[in-house]
Order: C-alpha cells, then sequence, then structure tokens
C-alpha cells in the first residue's frame, strides 16, 4: 500500500536528521579557524605586551587579568554561539523540508485512498447493475422456454382463491374454443394469491423456477402485468444508486393498517406504512425525486399502479396473505417511495 511506502520513507529521512547531528558543518569550521586565530593573535599580542607588566600596580594587574579573560573568550562565545545559529537555522529548513515532504505524501495518499474508494464503490454498483441485467435475460430466456404448465400444476392452481376479485373466473378445457373476437387472456386461469405474491417478489435466483413460473402467470394478467413493469422499472432505478430492496429492514405494519390504507385513509392511520428508517436511502430516493424527471414519473405510475392492484387484493385476502405481500421486494420500494413521496401524511 501506498501509505506503509510513504511512512518508510519519512522514518528514512528521521534516520537520517539523526545521522546528521554527529556530523561537522562548515559553519563549524570556520567557526574553529576563527577561533584558532583569534586565540593565536590575542596569545601573540600578550606576549610582546609583557615588558610593561613590571611598571603595572597590583590593581592594574587585576585589571589586566579580567580584561585578558573577556579577550580571549568573549569573542570565541561569539563565534561559536553564531555557529550554533547556523547549524540550528540549517536543521529547521531541513526539519521543514522533510515535514512539507512527509505532508504532500500524506495529502497524495489520501487522494489516492478517496479516488480508490470511490472507484470501489463505482465498480460495486457497475458489478449489482451487470448481475442484474443478467438476470433479465435469463428472466426473458426462461419465460420463452416455459411456453406451457403442466396440467397437474395448472389444476392445483385453479383451486387456490384468485388474487383480484376483477378476475374472470371461466372453467378451463381441455381444449378451449375462441369465440369470434374473444381475447385470450379472458379464457385463462384466474391468477393465484400464492403466485401474485411470489411474481412481486420476482425470482430469488435465476435457478427459482417457482417464482418464473409465478412471474410468467402474472404477466399474462394485463393489470398485474403493468403494476409488475412499473416495479421492475423502479428498482432498476434504485439500484443506479445502490438501493437494494433485500438491504433494507421495514417496520411491519399490521394487516388492519393496510386495509385501511386501501379504503380511502390517509394520515396518521396509516403513517405505519412507511416502515422503511434507512436515512440513507430516504435521502437518495428524496434527491431523485426533485431531480430526475423519468424517475419522479417512474415513481407516480408504480405507486398509482400498486395502490389500484392492492385495493382489489386486499378485498379478498387473508391477514397472512397481506403480511406475505408486505415482506415482497415490490411492497418494500411502494413503502420506500410512499413515505418519500408523502402518500402516507
Amino acid at each position: 500500500m501506498a501509505v506503509p511506502e510513504q511512512q518508510k520513507s519519512i522514518d528514512l529521512g528521521i534516520f537520517s536528521r539523526r545521522g546528521e547531528g554527529f556530523q561537522i558543518s562548515s559553519a563549524e569550521i570556520i567557526a574553529g579557524v576563527l577561533s584558532a586565530v583569534w586565540l593565536l593573535g590575542i596569545s601573540l599580542f600578550f606576549m610582546f605586551s609583557n615588558s610593561d607588566a613590571s611598571e603595572a600596580s597590583p590593581r592594574g594587574d587585576n585589571l589586566r587579568f579580567v580584561i585578558t579573560i573577556i579577550a580571549l573568550f568573549m569573542p570565541v562565545a561569539l563565534i561559536w554561539v553564531t555557529a550554533s545559529m547556523a547549524r540550528s537555522m540549517r536543521l529547521m529548513r531541513e526539519e521543514s523540508g522533510r515535514l512539507q515532504t512527509a505532508i504532500n505524501a500524506m495529502r497524495h495518499s489520501y487522494i489516492q485512498q478517496q479516488q480508490s474508494g470511490v472507484l470501489g464503490v463505482k465498480s460495486s454498483v457497475e458489478n449489482k447493475l451487470e448481475e442484474i441485467a443478467a438476470a433479465q435475460r435469463k428472466t426473458d430466456a426462461a419465460l420463452s422456454m416455459f411456453t406451457s404448465v403442466r396440467p397437474e400444476t395448472e389444476q392445483l392452481a385453479n383451486q387456490e382463491t384468485a388474487a383480484l376479485t376483477t378476475a374472470q373466473q371461466v372453467p378451463v378445457q381441455s381444449q378451449p374454443s375462441l369465440a369470434l373476437g374473444t381475447p385470450a387472456e379472458t379464457l385463462a386461469p384466474p391468477l393465484s394469491v400464492s403466485d401474485f405474491i411470489r411474481a412481486m417478489n420476482f425470482p430469488e435466483t435465476p435457478d427459482d423456477k417457482a417464482g418464473f413460473r409465478a412471474l410468467r402467470k402474472a404477466l399474462q394478467d394485463r393489470h398485474v402485468s403493468q403494476l409488475i413493469q412499473a416495479a421492475q422499472d423502479v428498482l432498476t432505478l434504485l439500484s443506479q444508486d445502490g438501493i437494494y430492496m433485500d438491504d433494507l429492514e421495514p417496520e411491519r405494519a399490521r394487516p388492519e393498517i393496510w386495509r385501511k390504507f386501501s379504503g380511502g385513509e390517509r394520515g396518521k392511520p396509516v403513517a405505519a406504512l412507511g416502515g422503511i428508517r434507512d436515512r440513507s436511502s430516504l435521502a437518495l430516493a428524496s434527491g431523485r425525486m426533485r431531480q430526475d424527471t423519468i424517475f419522479r414519473d417512474s415513481v407516480h405510475h408504480f405507486l398509482r399502479n400498486f395502490d389500484q392492484i392492492f385495493s382489489q387484493f386486499e378485498k379478498s385476502a387473508t391477514d397472512q396473505q397481506i403480511v406475505e405481500l408486505a415482506g415482497t421486494r415490490s411492497a418494500r420500494a411502494f413503502m420506500l417511495l410512499g413515505r418519500v413521496t408523502g402518500i402516507f401524511d
């Protein structure tokens, strides 16, 4: 990684600084030469001036001694103080350069980490989108392969309760004859509750044969197929922002609250339906609602279709079936987007 390499370079710089603490600089050499020259010159001066010492008084000798000491060591001390200051300034400049290098290295490392983090997020999102696209292709291929349903499975499905009360229940014949102008969908068996709930959750994996079978049957119903297409559109758009329904854990509302919403109640009595509390998902969806007109139109189309289909589904569904529907991916998207748009207020 970049950080250990830069830390290693900083540590090496510290070691080199410690090693340089024992080296003799040019300022110290000059200070030593000046000190030697001064001591030599002052020694010669007092050596040749000893001829006048016999004529001086004792008090003059003491004064002469003090002046000699001052003359010998004061200039030397000033020279070495100057050399020490020069050395300190040099060390400060070097230390400043090392600190600046370390700061630049840390800044460069931080930028690289930020860029790698963003690229990592982008790559994960792209992988998710590719997986969704691959699953969609497999779904289309599977739907084209499953062109028929086994007779015993069809008979078992006919025994179940129809998901929508408006569905026209027509008995299935072995070889139905189509009257002139009669659409084929009117002769199709009604969509069962279990198939409707499974289709609203979409297939779990590419090998989920039961999920594909339910999805195929749901797409044969004109109204349910519109809802499934709308749900697929909003789920795909939400995935572009990294929002996946499997990651959300909503607070489940009681079935009677769903029935109140189906009956037209709004406000506080049905506020529990907005059970999605994930702040990041709510913020991302709300921001895109304000900025993306395509996303906003898709959301309103989905919410309108879900409301209409659920109103029909609720009339014949049991409380347990409503709870199962509320746990599907489509229902979670409804709770998330319904809270964002304020339909539960």
